[in-house]
């Protein structure tokens, strides 16, 4: 039986997915893409770069495993109207035998303006137990080749980014020396 040769995966920094449009019944009343589908538009992409480490829906279908979103921050930057085009970037920005942590920009595809950010922790699941489990050797190797490839660039400036707003402009209840309710639990 002849030794199999197999060419490493070859993965570009950032990746960049294909062309997307913004559909017309993703238009909310304020005339722009709702933020629901922002997330439609990432996740499409990141099916996209993460099949090229093997995560797929046969990887799905053949080893009973597939990654989940355990967590997401997203930043809109600018409005998307009816008919846009965007191309979403990704980049592995961490990543153990259990986790991804990625980093996704989503731009006009013709312009290049900055629409959305969008900061993720994905966990790798056992489909039968519904647990948390690691991640095969192959599909380990290759995010390796995937974050090396991608460690080349700088970190961007919003990673782990807190929701919050500064002092000096935030309207607190204290300032309007209003009575605070008191808290209670259910």
């Amino acid at each position: 039986m002849k030794d199999e040769i197999r060419a490493p995966a070859l993965f570009f920094a950032p990746f960049v997915s294909s062309a997307m449009r913004v559909e017309p019944q993703w238009i909310d009343y304020n005339g722009h893409l709702n933020m629901a589908y922002y997330h439609v538009l990432f996740d499409r992409a990141v099916d996209e770069v993460f099949s090229l480490v093997g995560l797929t829906q046969d990887y799905v279908d053949s080893r009973h495993a597939s990654y989940f979103a355990a967590e997401c921050h997203i930043l809109y930057k600018r409005e998307l109207t009816e008919s846009d085009l965007v191309r979403v970037t990704a980049q592995l920005i961490a990543f153990d035998e259990k986790r991804l942590h990625y980093y996704l920009e989503m731009r006009h595809a013709s312009e290049g303006w900055l629409a959305a950010t969008s900061e993720n922790l994905s966990l790798h699941v056992d489909m039968a137990s519904r647990k948390v489990t690691p991640f095969p050797a192959d599909i380990l190797a290759n995010l390796a080749l995937m974050k090396a490839a991608h460690s080349r660039m700088p970190l961007p400036a919003t990673i782990g980014r807190m929701i919050g707003m500064p002092k000096k402009t935030a309207i607190t209840v204290e300032s309007l020396n209003a009575e605070r309710e008191v808290e209670t639990r259910h």
